[in-house]
């Protein structure tokens, strides 16, 4: 299992993430993972519209006991 940080610009308003670090086996998948937990495509989102929208960075390896799709940290911009 890796870590990967996920990062999106596309929704910078109130109430949005911009970023969480995620658990994940590959980049693929872990650019599927929604740190709001909401559906993609929704209108009033508080994450980006689509995973291509996500930009996916490798950070390191996770610890053996995380799983996959397991949000450690996010950066919700609050309002």
């Amino acid at each position: 299992m890796n870590l990967y940080l996920l990062e999106q610009n596309q929704n910078n308003d109130y109430d949005t993430y911009d970023s969480c670090v995620v658990a994940s086996e590959d980049m693929a998948t872990a650019q599927l993972i929604n740190p709001s937990y909401e559906g993609w495509g929704e209108f009033n989102s508080s994450w980006c519209t689509h995973p291509r929208d996500v930009g996916v960075t490798y950070i390191g390896k996770a610890s053996d006991d995380m799983e996959e799709g397991e949000i450690v940290i996010a950066s919700f911009n609050a309002g």
